[in-house]
């Protein structure tokens, strides 16, 4: 304990590191001057106090805070979910409105003040209820789907003023302008569509509805299907090859005959053109589980495949119908079969799964070894890791490397004087025509090099893809 002292510590001695001298605490006092009345009363007259109005008012559910509610515009949707006051099963425009009516009840002259133009909290989208439902439909008109999903787009000026409003006035926890208007939409939508469900994740119709405008954007969502395709005949790319001459610009050229294309077919077009036809799509993609070489066929249970049809008008599809049709109009150049629903999943792991793959491959050489020393050489391959660098024929689109590939197994060796043709099953991305002539020694071990002369290709098949 300090001694008492009748004496008080002048604080300016540890003001200023005890140097005294150079501190005078009334150094920056000014003189004062009288301020007139009238020029107070005139700075307060320009204050507006209409921000700090809401302070002295309670929250909904008050009384005194739903008059005050009522008094500044708000309609009956919003006024149903910002009073605090919840009817299980009814809508929340009738809330609103027997909210008011209770009001009214209470004091028979509330009313909105003159100045109000619209509801502050909303700005009068509820109003336009009918007219955001009827711009729906339309959006809609001839579409067939049972899932949509409604997205809304504020202005943020307003999403910040409805927010800032609620939380001084609104009851608390009551629900925002967005999911309000949301279930209102909804639920005046279901009413003239009925079957309509409502969904938050992989819906069939994606709805956008713009409050500035009351623009609605309906995005039809791709509709997809699973197959295999079996390609008969070579000559036929996998997908649309646009013309080299013309770029597949609309019209084509002389070159591709005005198709644009550089070969009249692809199993893209084979497949989704009668697609896109009897579902009445805009378009379509082709996403296949690997592919072959133009004049390679693929034959066996065939190569998997999804074809994506987008924006399209009827979802349900009879399937076996939609085979034959597609089958016939191929004339044998393709068929497919196994056609199902699918979705975009499929797609991401049909171009995944790296598949083993077997095939039938026909060569000639002019070999001066034995019918059987060309068997027992060849056989030597299985079970032999492959050092691949990118082929010529393919160098000019992909990266210039060196990938290791594993032959599987090799069977049927048929030696029939100087053509050979085998079986061979291999891992997903070996250059099986390389294998066999070694291109140039790019492909080691080979065929070519094993049997020590030149091989050519005669034909390639896929045999089977051994996807499942």
């Amino acid at each position: 304990m300090y001694p008492d002292s009748d004496e008080e510590d002048d604080w300016t001695k540890y003001a200023d590191t005890g140097y005294t001298s150079t501190y005078d605490p009334w150094a920056d006092m000014v003189p004062a001057t009288e301020i007139e009345e009238e020029e107070l009363d005139e700075e307060f007259e320009e204050f507006d106090n209409s921000d700090f109005r809401s302070r002295d008012i309670p929250r909904c559910p008050a009384p005194v805070g739903i008059e005050h509610t009522i008094r500044i515009g708000t309609c009956n949707h919003c006024l149903g979910r910002v009073a605090g006051v919840r009817i299980a099963g009814d809508p929340i425009d009738l809330v609103g409105e027997r909210v008011r009516s209770k009001a009214l009840e209470r004091d028979a002259d509330l009313k909105v003040n003159d100045d109000i133009d619209c509801c502050p909290f909303c700005e009068d989208l509820f109003l336009e209820l009918d007219l955001i439902v009827n711009r729906i439909i339309a959006a809609i008109d001839g579409v067939e789907f049972s899932k949509a999903q409604l997205g809304i787009h504020f202005a943020k000026d307003h999403v910040a003023a409805e927010e800032v409003l609620r939380s001084t006035i609104a009851a608390t926890g009551s629900r925002p302008l967005k999911a309000t208007l949301s279930d209102a939409v909804q639920f005046a939508v279901s009413e003239k569509i009925p079957g309509i469900g409502w969904v938050k994740e992989r819906p069939e119709v994606m709805l956008l509805l713009d409050t500035l405008t009351l623009g609605v954007n309906a995005d039809v969502r791709s509709l997809f299907l699973y197959g295999r395709y079996r390609k008969l005949a070579g000559g036929i790319p996998q997908t649309r090859w646009p013309c080299r001459a013309c770029r597949g610009r609309e019209g084509g050229c002389e070159s591709c005959n005005g198709t644009g294309q550089q070969y009249p077919h692809s199993i893209q077009s084979l497949v989704c053109e009668p697609m896109v036809e009897s579902i009445g799509a805009t378009s379509d993609a082709f996403h296949g589980m690997g592919r072959e070489d133009i004049d390679v066929r693929c034959l066996g249970t065939g190569r998997p495949f999804v074809a994506e049809l987008k924006s399209p008008l009827c979802r349900t599809v009879d399937f076996e119908k939609l085979t034959k049709i597609i089958n016939k109009a191929a004339k044998k150049q393709i068929e497919i079969q196994g056609l199902r629903a699918s979705n975009r999943a499929e797609v991401s792991r049909i171009k995944e799964t790296k598949a083993e793959k077997s095939y039938t491959i026909r060569f000639t050489c002019e070999s001066t070894f034995s019918d059987e020393e060309i068997i027992t050489r060849i056989e030597s391959l299985a079970g032999q890791v492959l050092e691949q660098k990118t082929p010529q024929r393919v160098a000019h689109r992909r990266a210039d490397k060196v990938r290791k590939r594993k032959v599987i197994s090799i069977e049927r060796i048929l030696v029939e004087g100087n053509e050979v043709e085998f079986d061979v099953r291999c891992e997903s991305g070996t250059y099986v025509k390389e294998l066999v002539h070694s291109d140039e020694g790019r492909t080691n071990p080979s065929v070519a090099g094993l049997l020590e002369t030149d091989c050519e290709v005669i034909w390639l098949d896929v045999k089977d893809i051994h996807a499942d």
